[in-house]
């Protein structure tokens, strides 16, 4: 049995893990990897990829920024969060804010001094990267339209720096992340709706809460539309391998989404949404998989 003092500690690292959203990090840095393998540096041999020292810098200097970002975000929305995430909230708040912030200059540091082993330029990206989250969620978070956009970017802006080192300019990978940025924007603006209250009560100036849902729900629409564009290039332009299963699905799912969006008045409604769209992302991670099947099966076997 855990003594309180340990329960105490367990609960606290449970609440750092939270907000730093642990299950997102680990996501992201396999979606780098795949990526990596078999999207970016196809032609290279596997072993190479995966004991590049140089990429696991990056990685993992991404994870910490990353982290960190969930941190002063986290520190910014305490008071929206408790409106919007009550039972989330009330275990981040096991951590204090003190703790969080001395955690996010840590990792930042940690991030940048990493970054120092693969080039000057590299401490130059996550510098920016740094502060470009910042601003954000300081700043640009409460600005319509701005906001959503920076936050997608943001958000693909890990994969951006593991394109550069492998230095990889084929139209496939600008179609993977067309779609990407699409679906990741789709989905902010899905979270605006989800959480009006909390944006309503803090005097967030999100797209609902501006122009209304109907416009929002437009705008989502448009998005998941064009959504549809990159998707049918990746299965008819170019070669994917199994992975254009993968896209066909996404595509029924999209038109489903569609359908339940403007059937959708509730935040109860809205977190479906956000759910369906968050599934594809995570099912497209694994689906990475599928461009290759054979030097899966040659791995296993």
């Amino acid at each position: 049995m855990l003594s309180r003092k340990n329960k105490l500690l367990l609960l606290k690292f449970l609440s750092l893990v939270s907000v730093v959203r642990g299950y997102n990090i680990l996501m992201i840095v396999l979606a780098q990897y795949l990526a990596s393998i078999y999207i970016l540096a196809p032609d290279l041999p596997l072993r190479r990829v995966v004991f590049d020292i140089n990429l696991f810098v990056l990685v993992t200097a991404s994870a910490l920024v990353i982290a960190g970002g969930y941190i002063i975000n986290n520190f910014y929305d305490a008071e929206k969060d408790l409106i919007n995430k009550p039972r989330k909230t009330m275990l981040d708040r096991l951590v204090s804010q003190r703790t969080k912030l001395t955690t996010y200059f840590v990792l930042n540091f940690l991030s940048v001094f990493l970054a120092s082993y693969v080039s000057f330029k590299a401490v130059v990206f996550f510098s920016a990267y740094i502060f470009g989250i910042w601003f954000y969620s300081h700043k640009l978070k409460k600005v319509a339209f701005v906001g959503n956009i920076v936050s997608a970017i943001l958000a693909i802006t890990p994969f951006f720096i593991v394109f550069v080192h492998y230095k990889n300019f084929e139209a496939q990978i600008f179609v993977h992340a067309v779609f990407l940025f699409l679906l990741i924007l789709a989905r902010e603006m899905i979270k605006d709706m989800e959480n009006m209250a909390g944006d309503l009560a803090q005097n967030y100036k999100t797209i609902p809460i501006l122009y209304g849902e109907v416009f929002s729900k437009t705008g989502i629409s448009v998005l998941i539309a064009l959504t549809l564009v990159p998707s049918f290039l990746l299965i008819t332009s170019y070669d994917v391998g199994y992975m254009y299963i993968y896209f066909i699905l996404a595509i029924v799912l999209l038109l489903l989404f569609l359908l339940l969006l403007w059937r959708s008045n509730s935040k109860k409604h809205y977190v479906w949404l956000h759910n369906i769209l968050k599934l594809i992302i995570i099912v497209g991670v694994f689906s990475i998989l599928l461009i290759d099947v054979q030097l899966v099966l040659n791995r296993i076997l």
